[in-house]
Formats: structure tokens, sequence, C-alpha cells
């Protein structure tokens, strides 16, 4: 029913413009900035006396309230209205301060702000859903709860509160709070000290020094920051205190504090990220300041000669660099050169001729592309080295060396020398020189270094008047050019060397004297080796007179008859003939001439034999008598002379008569090889007749030439893989004699292991396989001897060259190569360098680097051929690979190519790249309202795939802390509450946790839900039931059904009601059901007697708990299980009631199948008797002694008006104890195991006042009689954490409350009692097993309410056989 005060009329509330014009008078008592509208205005009575408020909103407008009264509490409205010109249109701020009238105590203010749903905290802290709106005449309305009176208590005192066991909202200081919880600012580097930052603001509603803020910074992850920042702890304004480097550290975190002076002291945490922006004030670093590089000449155009790198300190564009090339020395590098301004990369552009340029420098700058304040350059020089290839070959000096030399030179002396030239370079432009022909005798020696030509043999005039030899230049190149195209003619000059000689001497002659004058008688010849006028003759008669009968052709050295003969004067003439020549000096020669004058001769000579045969060998010496042919002549005085006639074959022999006869002689050297016989016709004459005679000459060969080599000089090459015994050359010589002058026998002079030469066959072969690496070349003198007596030889010079093959596999210069890279540099990012060498020359020895056929990281990486650098392809990225073992290849060039592995082990750097990465997006927490301030409710946790300091992870909450309810440790993200919990008040928030790696973030959504506990006890109010029974003789209008239900709700949505009447309802004149609560008229009540009672109706609510929470997950309990049950009577000194405390051992299996016993302790306080056991006669204990044989724990546990306590224990082996950790049943506190049943309880609690709620009976006077007190109360229930145990009773019109012992006077008329002192609980062991004892208490409330029910016999008020309820 409604108290009078509730019943008060409204006061009407004024105009606006009105009401400000009646201010003065009507202002009131002022308490805090608000002013009362009349007198009494403070709303800390506790009664509900309507009033109005007038609160300052801004200097132009104000908050009008006005209040009632209503059935669930105070009603407070308020409107803004203008001040002087003020506008009625506000835009509020979210976290705006609103100021609010005084509350009634215990009961604050809960308002809205109407129209936008905007939530306003008791302390005027407003909270909106939506930012930047605007109101036009916003209105905000607020309620607080009405105390409850009930009859039989004074007004003011709070059952609900202290005898129903609710619950009070504490005041504590509100937090400050950021705006937001995060915040992000930027600085250019190279600013000065004290350059602006940021402004950071914290918002706290409190007034006076509860709202004065401090603020404090730390640095987190690295505490350098904090030399750089300096904060203003009043304003909150940070400035630079240093010059920053952003390339020394770009990023710094920082952990914001404000903190009010409140008490206590209350704070606020947020982040300050600031990021250090780059200025362009690094200039490019190239890698090296020189780079040196040799390439090869005649490289194909666009090939890569070298990568030249640069970076730069800034960041981009910053650090953006384009390549281009300058100038150079040695040529124009940008005909034959050019730069891939991106890559760097230098490549051919055009021919590289080495005997053209040899050598390049080019100058290289590196320009970035920053624009504050510019670009920056800086320069490398690069220094190009070509390397020659053979590609020219030797070029003589001139086109054909012509040359005289006298026939007379010494052996030995010089001829000429040779030269030619080679454009290459090195071994490639050494020349080496031989004689390709024209020199079969060998009388010429060529040296094969200095192109130098001599004479080794006497030349002769008169044998050789000129050679011709080919000359060949060969340089030393891989594989050698050569050039045979050089002529030296070796012109030999005549000297007068020979003297005229005569064919024969003396020189005979007969002449008949009968012959005219001019008869030719005797050809005197002489000849001359000589040439020229050396060999030309003139004769003249020696030793004659004038009158001389015979003359001479000083030309022709014919005699002839000048005068005529007469043998009778004288019949022989014996004179001489002299031949001359014309050289200087002039050489002469004699011969003696005989001349017979004959007479007619009638005989003909005769040769004493036909055939003469003789053998000459063919070194024999002019003049050298060879035979004498003899004829005889009969007739008397006949002088025979001999001639040769024929067969004198180059005028080889010569005859003379000498002694009758005819001595044949030699008259030129012989030759065998150009003939071996001659066959000379000889006649003897008289004059008139003649005879003839043949001659055989055998001419026999002699030891007269030695062997001779084709050439002075030979080269042969050979690959170096050929097996021993491999035939090189064949090297021959010739000789011009025969038979065994002409064998000829091979050797060489110096013994040379890799060699041998056959003695036959000139033919060298090998001993032992070749190394091209070990010896590229060798030079065996081979000599060539004939077996003549003596013998006779020549020398020539073997030059063998080794090919080099491809035997020979490129070997690293080190055994592995580690390097390292962060993983977000740039692509084409220089790592490390490998480098191999190969012993082969030439292609087999040229190296290239490849990871083709290896690893290259999937493409991550490239490997520059020449340079062997090894670079970045693309980003890397660790979090995937954080290192490469990469395979590369060094290969040659040569064929096939042979091609060695190695190792690259690459270990990327960590740079913080990833931002954290929460599990899920959206958590769901669930926490049992009412837990402790402080507990915390989750844990909130992202992980980074960055390591280090990068993966250090800082929490904040960012969105839906509004009012501050959680706090988030920044650190490990365990998310605490910092207020009470209500699910009544906000089932569920929402936050927003955002996980900072700097500057990184995430954010996840983490619904906090809240769990309905049994705290609040059931409403109800007092009501009437109406009915109206007429009755006739008739008929009768007796409702028989459900009149209506006992207006009874929970706010709490997990209890359940149980409905019963107390007192007033003995007769059962009303029939209640106990579940539903509806109510039914009994039959007893069909009559005609008005009546009208009271009753006392009691709600009840239990909940009761049947699940554990452990490990994440739910754990049913077994309760058809077997059960083992322990029974224990607790029976307190001098007291008539006691505990029965059973305690069932219910079997309970976990999801993964641990296999543990829960025990439930039972304690069931009831009346013991004299003998301190309990009392099973009553319906109350058979009930409690069925229930708990059952086993079933939550059944039946708030019996009647008896209060039950009930504990969580678990019991099992030590290993399956050690898996519990501290754990919550359903937002219940289970703190981890230990062997023990019950602890000592900490110093001070062991008085601990009771806490849980109790049932008390109340005593009420009936309609019109004298109020009976309670015989007795109903136990409180006990919450002491060490068993402490808390009784309340209740006396005659009073009450007394257990605890620490005091009792306050409830009743009217009854007196002060003293309530007993808390008994302190046993402790008590059970050895053997593991036991842990829980607070797990069954909570029951209960409200009580007035039914007064009134049979009113009158059809007129409400119509007959209705019943109702109001």
């Amino acid at each position: 029913m409604r108290s009078p005060a509730a019943r008060a009329p409204l006061p009407t509330p004024l105009p606006p413009l009105l009401l400000l014009l009646l201010l003065p008078p009507l202002l009131g008592d002022q308490v805090g900035p608000c002013r009362s509208l009349g007198p009494g205005g403070r709303g800390s009575s506790g009664a509900c006396a309507p009033v109005g408020w007038l609160c300052p909103a801004s200097s132009s407008n104000l908050w009008l309230y006005t209040s009632r009264c209503r059935d669930a509490g105070t009603e407070l409205t308020g409107h803004l209205v203008p001040h002087h010109d003020g506008l009625r249109v506000w835009c509020p701020e979210s976290g705006a301060h609103i100021p609010l009238p005084p509350a009634p105590e215990g009961c604050p203010w809960s308002c809205r702000l109407l129209g936008i749903g905007g939530h306003v905290s008791p302390q005027g802290k407003l909270t909106l859903p939506h930012e930047h709106l605007c109101l036009k005449a916003p209105r905000l309305r607020c309620l607080s709860c009405k105390l409850v009176q009930a009859p039989g208590f004074r007004a003011g005192d709070s059952l609900a509160e202290e005898s129903m066991g609710g619950r009070r909202k504490r005041n504590v200081n509100t937090a400050p709070q950021f705006q937001p919880p995060s915040y992000q600012a930027t600085v250019p580097e190279n600013q000065p000290a004290g350059t602006p930052v940021a402004s950071l603001r914290a918002i706290d509603p409190d007034e006076g020094e509860a709202g004065r803020l401090e603020y404090t910074m730390d640095a987190l992850f690295d505490s350098r920051s904090n030399h750089f920042f300096s904060l203003d702890p009043i304003t909150g304004a940070v400035t630079t205190a240093e010059e920053l480097d952003r390339e020394t550290k770009s990023t710094h975190v920082f952990r914001v504090t404000a903190q009010d002076h409140g008490m206590p002291r209350r704070s606020a945490l947020a982040t300050l990220t600031i990021l250090v922006t780059d200025t362009n004030d690094h200039d490019p670093v190239f890698e090296q300041q020189e780079y040196k590089e040799s390439l090869r000449e005649n490289l194909e155009v666009g090939y890569e000669v070298l990568t030249v790198r640069a970076t730069d300190g800034d960041a981009p564009p910053n650090a953006n660099i384009l390549y281009r090339l300058l100038e150079g020395s040695g040529g124009s590098p940008s005909e034959v050169f050019e730069i891939d301004p991106r890559s760097g990369v230098i490549r051919t552009r055009g021919p590289v001729d080495r005997e053209e340029v040899e050598s390049y420098q080019l100058t290289v700058e590196a320009s970035d592309q920053g624009r504050d304040p510019g670009p920056r350059t800086a320069t490398a020089a690069v220094f190009l080295s070509v390397e020659d290839d053979n590609d020219n070959a030797p070029q003589f000096s001139e086109k054909r060396y012509v040359v005289q030399v006298r026939e007379d030179v010494t052996p030995g002396a010089p001829v000429l020398r040779v030269t030619a030239s080679d454009r290459d370079k090195g071994s490639n432009a050494l020349v080496h020189y031989s004689i390709m022909s024209g020199n079969a005798r060998g009388q010429f020696y060529l040296d094969a270094q200095t192109g130098a030509l001599d004479v080794v043999s006497p030349l002769d005039y008169e044998t050789t008047k000129e050679y011709t030899l080919r000359v060949r230049a060969q340089d030393g190149g891989r594989p050698p050019l050569s050039n045979v195209s050089g002529l030296v003619t070796v012109q030999v000059l005549d000297i007068n060397d020979n003297a005229p000689i005569f064919v024969s001497t003396p020189f005979q002659a007969t002449v008949l004297e009968s012959v005219p004058l001019g008869y030719l008688v005797l050809h005197v010849q002489a000849i001359d080796a000589d040439a020229g006028d050396n060999a030309r003759l003139e004769y003249r008669l020696a030793g004659v007179g004038h009158d001389f009968p015979f003359t001479i052709n000083n030309g022709t050295g014919w005699i002839s008859v000048a005068a005529e003969l007469d043998r009778e004067e004288v019949d022989f003439y014996s004179f001489g003939v002299e031949a001359r020549d014309h050289g200087t000096p002039a050489l002469t020669a004699s011969a003696s001439v005989s001349v017979t004058i004959l007479d007619v001769n009638d005989n003909n000579p005769t040769f004493t034999q036909p055939e003469y045969t003789v053998r000459l060998n063919e070194d024999a010496a002019v003049g050298t008598s060879v035979v004498t042919v003899s004829a005889v002549d009969r007739d008397a005085h006949s002088v025979i002379t001999y001639q040769i006639t024929s067969g004198n074959t180059r005028n080889r022999f010569s005859i003379t008569s000498q002694s009758g006869g005819g001595l044949v002689s030699l008259a030129l050297p012989l030759d065998y090889k150009l003939e071996r016989q001659y066959v000379l016709a000889v006649t003897a004459s008289d004059g008139t007749r003649q005879d003839t005679a043949q001659v055989v000459v055998n001419v026999t060969d002699a030891n007269t030439h030695r062997p001779v080599f084709q050439s002075s000089h030979y080269t042969v090459n050979i690959n170096e893989d050929r097996p021993a015994g491999t035939t090189v050359v064949l090297i021959s010589a010739t000789d011009e004699d025969t038979g065994e002058n002409a064998r000829i026998t091979y050797f060489m002079e110096d013994s040379i292991p890799q060699f041998r030469i056959d003695a036959d066959t000139g033919a060298v072969t090998t001993q032992a396989e070749l190394d091209y690496e070990d010896q590229v070349s060798y030079t065996l003198a081979i000599t060539a001897r004939d077996n003549g007596i003596p013998q006779k030889s020549d020398t020539t010079y073997l030059e063998i060259l080794v090919n080099d093959v491809n035997d020979n596999a490129p070997q690293f210069l080190r055994d592995s190569y580690q390097g390292s890279v962060y993983e977000d540099v740039p692509p084409f990012t220089s790592v490390l360098q490998i480098s191999a060498t190969d012993r082969d020359s030439g292609l087999n020895g040229r190296v290239f680097y490849t990871f083709q056929g290896g690893d290259d990281g999937d493409g991550d990486f490239i490997v520059e051929s020449t340079s062997g650098i090894v670079r970045t392809l693309r980003r890397l990225d660790r979090e995937n690979v954080a290192q490469y073992v990469l395979r590369a290849y060094a290969v040659d060039k040569g064929m096939p190519p042979a091609r060695t592995p190695m190792d690259v082990t690459v270990t990327v750097l960590d740079v913080n790249d990833n931002p954290p990465v929460f599990e899920q997006d959206e958590f769901d927490v669930f926490v049992e309202e009412n837990s402790p301030i402080g507990l915390a409710v989750a844990r909130v946790t992202a992980t980074d795939p960055d390591e280090g300091t990068n993966a250090q992870i800082m929490y904040q909450i960012v969105e839906g802390n509004i009012p501050e309810v959680f706090q988030l440790d920044i650190f490990s993200g365990e998310l605490t509450a910092l207020v009470d919990l209500d699910y009544e008040d906000r089932p569920e928030y929402v936050l927003v946790i955002q996980a900072t790696s700097a500057p990184l973030v995430s954010r996840a959504t983490v619904h906090v839900r809240l769990l309905d506990r049994n705290d609040n006890p059931p409403v109800l109010g007092n009501f009437e039931i109406l009915f109206n029974n007429y009755v006739t003789n008739r008929s009768s209008s007796f409702p028989g059904g459900a009149i209506g239900r006992v207006p009874a709700h929970d706010p709490d949505i997990s209890d359940s009601l149980t409905y019963s009447f107390e007192r007033g309802n003995e007769l059962s004149l009303v029939l209640l059901n106990a579940s539903t609560g509806e109510l039914r008229l009994s039959r007893a009540l069909d009559n005609n007697r008005p009546l009208e009672a009271v009753m006392s109706v009691l709600v009840s609510g239990l909940f009761a708990v049947t699940k554990l929470r452990v490990d994440g997950g739910e754990w049913q309990l077994d309760v058809d299980g077997e059960v083992r049950k322990r029974q224990e009577v607790i029976s307190p000194d001098k007291r008539p009631y006691g505990a029965v405390k059973t305690t069932a051992y219910l079997p309970l299996t976990s999801p993964g199948g641990i296999q543990v016993e829960v025990g439930v302790i039972l304690h069931c306080i009831l009346q013991l008797d004299s003998k301190g056991q309990p009392d099973w006669t009553t319906t109350l204990l058979r009930d409690c002694r069925r229930n708990l044989a059952r086993g079933r724990p939550g059944v039946g546990l708030g019996w009647g008006r008896r209060s039950v306590k009930r504990e969580f224990y678990i019991t099992g082996t030590e290993e399956g104890a050690r898996r519990w950790r501290r754990e919550q049943v359903y937002g219940n506190e289970a703190p981890p195991p230990r062997p023990l049943c019950r602890a000592r309880p900490p110093a001070g609690e062991a008085r601990e006042r009771g806490a849980g709620p109790g049932a008390a009976a109340i005593g009420a006077a009936a309609a019109g009689t004298r109020g009976t007190s309670g015989r007795r109360g109903a136990v409180g229930g006990a919450q002491g954490r060490a068993g402490v145990r808390v009784r309340s009773s209740v006396g005659a019109g009073g009450l007394s409350r257990g605890g620490e012992g005091h009792s306050e006077d409830l009743g009217a008329a009854g007196p002060r009692a003293r309530g007993p002192r808390g008994r302190r609980g046993r402790r008590w062991r059970e050895p053997g097993v593991l036991v842990e004892a829980r607070r797990q208490p069954v909570v029951v409330w209960v409200a009580r309410a007035w039914a007064r029910v009134r049979d009113r016999w009158d059809p007129g008020r409400v119509g007959a056989g209705n019943a109702g309820l109001r």
C-alpha cells in the first residue's frame, strides 16, 4: 500500500520565463552548484518531498529540475532554459559534466538524456552513443530508488539492504579518462628543442582536488625516448627536448598517465606514439668509394660489367636514388658504357677494344630525389681495365726484307733482324719467329725470340746466288695467331775469290803444215766460277815474239795460224797462254800450249783397249787423275792427241796427252746426287785419223751433306688430357747423301721426363700426363745425326704448347658464406659477395655465378653473374622465412662447363612490419555480477609475428569504456573491473581493445557479458484481493477459478520464485500455487458473511549451482552416479539449534576424461533435542534427510524458512588435483588446491560480519487487533571465510543481528537485545585426501507484502461473482 507521502499533490511547474522573473524570491537553500526553488529542498531526509531545483549549465543556460514521487521512487525532470539571451539549442559532448540536484540518501540518480539515449552517471558525467549532436530544448529524466517501509518499522530504515542482503553501491572517486585513449603525432627531425609535438588531455568529472590532473609519461620499449621529449605536467603539452634524428630512432612510444589528486588517487592511461618524419639530411653513400673491375675486350653489347650501389639513410622519397655517368678519361664513356638509372648496373653500350682504349675511368653520380631542402648527390670512381684477348695476329714491319750478303761472310754473322709487332698485350703480344721454307740447306738461323737472322754455314755465290726465306711470326696467345707472310730475300754478293782455271793444261795441238792462215789450231779454254767482271776473262800468249806463227783471240781463247807453217823449219811449237779476269784484284791462270806440225798422216791411232772403267769418289778434288788412256800410231812421227768427244756432262772431266797416252783428270767437282756415272768418249787422233775408246767413270757417294730439318723451330699443340703414349709430332730431317750417310738418328739434347723421341722415326710422344695448370709449354732441342764418317748433324727446337681443357672446376675462396639483411630493404640490395677461381685458362677459367639448378629462395634472391654479388630480388618477410639457405653455383665457360655448388646462408633481420594479431576478432567473456572490484575478468592477448622489441605489445581500451568501468593492463592484457558490476544495471559491455606494436595496431572486440546472480530480492507490494459473492436461494456466483496472481517479480533472470502465505491464512481461505503465484478462493468463503482479513505473503528466490566451469569448459555433475556420504552433527554449546553436516561425494568427469569427485557439504540448520541430536520427527527434517539420501545437490536447498549453507570442494588424486587452478564457479572465486580442508582465517577475519542472506519473521498487527510479536527468527545465512556462523533471532517486537555482536532497535516497543557473537567454525583435516574448501553460498532472497482480503457484499460496486486484485 502507498504511504501517505506518496499521495501528496504535485507542484505545478511554472513557465520558464515567469520562473526567471520569480527566481530571486523563490530561491532557497543551495546544495553544491544547485539552488532549490523554495525552502527545505535538500534531499537528505529520505522522504519524497516534491521540490524544484535550478542548476547552472553554462554562462547562457540553466537546468531547471522538478521532482515528483512515484511508486518506484522519486522522478526528476530537467529542462534546459535560456538565461538572459541564451539559446535553447545545446550541443553536448561525451564526457561533459551536467550538474544534478542532490539525490535521496542511499539512492543515487539514474539519468537519461531523452531523444538520443545518452546516459548520465550519478556524478553527472555524460556518455553519448554518438558525437556531435545538437538538441533543441533538451530534456533530462532521472529516477531514484524508493526506500521501503514495512509495517512495524520506522521510515528510513533500509530493510532491503540490511535484512534482505541487498547490495549498496560504493561511492568512489571517479577516475580520469583520456579522449582519445591513444595519440599519434608527427614531428620533423632536426627541429630545435622546444618544438611542439602534441597536446594530451584527460577529462575528470570530479571537482576540486579530485579533478585536478597531473600528467606524466614514460617511454615504452626504449628508454632513450625519455631524453628526447618533455611533458608539461599541468597542461599535457609535449615538446622536443633536443634535436631529433629519424635515422637514429624513428618511432617513440610513451605511456602517458593522468593522475588526479582525489582520495584514493585515480589515474588513466593512454599511449602516445610519436613518428619522426624524414628530412633530406643524408647524402647517398656508395658501398665503395672506388670500384675496380676488369673486363675482357670484344664483349657483346649489353654485357653487365658491374653494379654500383648507394644507400641513403633517409626515408623515401628522400632515399630514392638515381644513377648517371658524369665523365671519364681514357675514352668517351657514353659511347662505350651506360648505367641503369635505378639499379646501378653498368653495361657495355658499344664495342670494347683494348687496343683502342686500355682502361676507362668513369664517374658515377648517385642523386636522391629529396625535395626538402633538395636533392643530394654523391660520386664514386669506377676504374675499368680492359683485359686483352688474342684478337690480333703479329704484323711484320715490312712486306719483304731484302738483304745482300757477301759470299765470304763469316759463319755466325748476323744478316738482318725481322720484326713483327702484335697489338695485343702480355703473352698475347709475345712474338716467336721461325723459318717456314727456303732454308733447305740450313745456311741460316732465325732466332725465335729476337728475330735475328744469322748465317750459320758459308755461302757460295757460285752455288746459290739468292735465298728466299718465308718467315712466320707467331704470338703466345691461347690459341696462338701467326703471320706467314714474311719474306726475306738474301742476295749473295760475289767476290773475286776464284782464279780462272783452264780446262786442261798443257794444251797440245797438231797441225798440218799445209793449213791456211787463220786456221784455228787450238781452243784454249779457261773458266772462272765468279760472276760478272770477276768471271769475264781475257787471253794472251805469253813468251812469244812478234813473228810467232800463232795468235790467240783474247776473248775466245782460240789459237789460230797467223803465219804459214813450215814443218821442216819448225815442227814443234811450245808457248804459254795466260787467262786474266777483270776482278779487283785481277786473277790470272797460265797454261802451256804445244803445237806439233804434222805432215800427212795415213794411219789411224789405235787405243790399247776399247773401254776403261774406273771408280771415283764424289769428293775427289779438282785435278785428280782419273785414268790414262793410250793409243799408238804406226805412222812415223805421228803425234796422237786425245780428246773427250762426248759424255763429258757439265765438263766435269778433262784429258791431256801425257807420255803417249791420254790422262783423264777431274776438272770440276762431282755430285753424286746429280750424276752417278759418266761414259766418256775419248778420241785419239794423229791429226788426220782417229780412234775412239770409252771411259766409264762410276761416281761413288761421300758424306758431304749434313741432315737438315725443314724448320729451325717447330710449334705444336697438345691437349692436357691426352694419355701417356700420345704422339705429339713427327719430326723429320733430310740428308742428300745416300746409304749410311743418309741414315738419320734422332735424339733430344736435354732429358725432359714428359716426352721421348723415337730415334729412327723422329716421333715425339708423351711419357706422362700433362697438366696445363702446372706447365703451359715445353721447348725440346732435337738433333738429327747421320751415320756417315764423319757424322754430321742438325738441331731444331720443338715448342710444345699444352692446350687447356676444362679439367678443373671452380673453387670458392671460402668454405661457407653467411650474410644478413633486414627484411624491409628494397629489391636489389647487396647482401654479400661470393667469389671463386678456376685454374683453367681462357673460357675454361672464366667463372660466372648462378642460382640455376640451385636454390634462390623461391626467387627472392639473384646473384650477379660476373661479380658474384648476391642481391635481393624482391622484398623479404622474416615472418615467412627467417633464414634462407641458398645454393649458388660457380660455373666456368668450358665445354662441357664445370660447376661447383656453395651453400649461402642469409639471415633475415626483423623489422616491425607486422601488427599484433588477436586470436579472433571478437571475444566473449562471462563475468558474474557482484564480482570483487579489481577482479581479473579476462586476459586478452595478441601475438606479433615479429621478434625482440618489435614483438612487444601494448594493450589499451579505445572504445566502449565510458564511463570507465574496466582497466586493461598495458602489458599483460589483463582486464579488471574498476566498479561494481550489476547485471540489472547493464548486462553487457562491448569494449574495443587495441594492441599496439608501435606504430602498428590491431583491434578486437570484447563482449563482457554479466552472469546474473540472485542478488536482488523479489519485488512485492501490498495488494488487495476483492471479491463480491452474492448468494440467493436460487443460485451462487462464487468465483471458482483463478482470480489472479501474486503481483511479484524478481529483477534477477536466474531466479525462480516460490510463493507462500507466511501468516494470516491459517484457515486456507485463499489457495496459492507455490510455483506460479496463482490465487484461488476457498469454497469456505462461499457464504453471505462479509470478510476482511490481512495475510502476510512471502515470496522467496533460490539460485542453485549444478555445474562447474573448469579450464574453460563445463564439468557436469553426475547426480545419478554412485554417491558416498558422510554425516556429522555440529552441536554448539548451550544452543537449541545445531547443524547436520552431510558431505556427498559426487563423481565428476572432465571434458578430457579426468575422473575426480566433488564433495557437496550441506548444513541443515535445525533444532536439536536435549541430547544434542537432531530431531528427525518434523516434516522439514524428513525432507532434508530424504534429499540428502538421494545425493542431489541443489534440490530443495531452501526448505521452508530454514537457511542452508552449501560448500564445494574437490577430492581425488594429487595429480588430478594439481590440474585444478584458480577458477570460477559461475563467477565465484575458487582458490588453487592445497592439502587443507579449511584454513585459519587471516587476522581480523575470524569475526567477520555475516553478509549472507537470511529470513526474518516480522510481526504485524491484523486489522483492528494488537500486533503480536514474532516468536523466533530464522537463522541468518553464514558466509564467514573460516566457518563463522551467525544467528539472528527476533525478540519481542525487535530484531537482533549477529556478526559483530551489536544490535539495532527496530521495533516500536521492543527492547534492545544484544545478539550473540558469531562462533568460529571448526577446523578439521581428512588424512590422505587432497581437499580444498570452496565458499559458495546458496542465496535465498525473500520479499513480504500484506494482502488484504475483502468480501464486500455490494453488487453495485463489484459485480456479483467477480473477484480481483488491486
